[in-house]
């Protein structure tokens, strides 16, 4: 069992009974594949929880139901990845209207007594305040800070900036109680969000030891080269990959480092942004995006790199957040 699943096991196990349902939405990803998600699923389900999801569909997951661990998952399509601020509005609204439906069906077949919404976004107290006026439970799992978020992608803070800082509040006010995935976090709960301390807890996330595992390395991946920099995380406009090509041009045309390759793994909506930046700065040869993987191929990448990185931007949103890659790469 993983940190964040025993830490988790530790503070509901007092309650947790026979016969409890919990209905799990999230958004931004398909389920097994959001590990934070999946390990808090499958916490509850040991502590005697009846649990379903409510998640998108992606590559690899296109099934529109299925059971794993005993764990009910059901799936939506998600017809576009938005890039841009009206973009997003219509992803999310379409998110909002199909979860809305499937938490319908969920309610008929398996029941549920209490929702545990995980952002982004912050649109799912509409769901959980509708079930809150017949007697269910609202729980809002924080994570992500997206009005720090926007402004992070787009540089500004316009309506939009303050509309998140809106649907941020209405979240915090519709929930019964909140989870916070660090200390920042929590005290935004608080501070922004007008939360009692009592009901904002920290639980962490962390590697599923069982599933992160030392493997030997594969030569391959480093390209004919002796050296491999690795990188695992999303194909963000704000996670810094730009600046992580920019470096690698250095590395390559300044230095006369050629026996480098770096491997890049993740999917998002820059990745062919970025494809298109390495081909500009003439470093294709030295850099493998490969896109979402299975976990294998991820783990081989871990296992064979010489160094890993991050290369965040400094901002609001990345000086408040605890990265999962950090862990992951340790």
């Amino acid at each position: 069992m993983s940190r964040v699943e025993g830490q988790v096991v530790n503070s509901v196990a007092a309650t947790a009974g026979a016969g409890r349902r919990v209905l799990i939405i999230v958004e931004n990803l398909p389920c097994p594949f959001d590990r934070r998600v999946w390990q808090e699923a499958r916490t509850l389900r040991a502590a005697g929880y009846g649990v379903s999801i409510i998640c998108p569909k992606g590559k690899g997951y296109e099934r529109s139901y299925e059971q794993i661990d005993g764990i009910s998952i059901y799936r939506h399509p998600q017809p576009f990845e938005a890039s841009g601020p009206f973009g997003y509005l219509a992803e999310y609204t379409w998110a909002l209207l199909a979860e809305f439906v499937l938490s319908v069906r969920v309610l008929i077949e398996q029941g549920f007594d209490a929702i545990h919404a995980c952002n982004p976004p912050d649109t799912l107290f509409l769901i959980g305040g509708f079930y809150k006026l017949f007697g269910k439970r609202f729980l809002f799992d924080h994570h992500d800070i997206n009005p720090e978020l926007y402004e992070a992608k787009f540089q500004r803070r316009d309506f939009f900036y303050r509309l998140m800082l809106t649907l941020e509040r209405l979240t915090f006010r519709t929930a019964d109680v909140s989870v916070a995935t660090n200390e920042s976090y929590r005290r935004i709960a608080i501070e922004r969000g007008g939360l009692p301390p009592s009901k904002v807890f920290v639980v962490r996330s962390g590697p599923d030891l069982t599933r992160l595992k030392i493997l030997p390395p594969v030569p391959e991946l480093r390209k004919g080269r002796r050296y491999l920099v690795g990188y695992v995380g999303v194909m963000g406009r704000q996670e810094g990959i730009d600046g992580l090509l920019e470096a690698a041009r250095y590395i390559v045309y300044e230095l006369g480092r050629t026996d480098i390759h770096f491997g890049l793994v993740g999917g998002g909506t820059e990745l062919a942004a970025m494809q298109a930046l390495a081909r500009e700065l003439g470093i294709e040869a030295y850099v493998t995006f490969t896109g979402r993987v299975p976990d294998s191929e991820l783990l081989a990448m871990l296992n064979t790199a010489d160094v890993c990185v991050n290369p965040d931007v400094a901002n609001e949103m990345n000086d408040k957040s605890t990265m999962n890659k950090i862990m992951e790469y340790m």
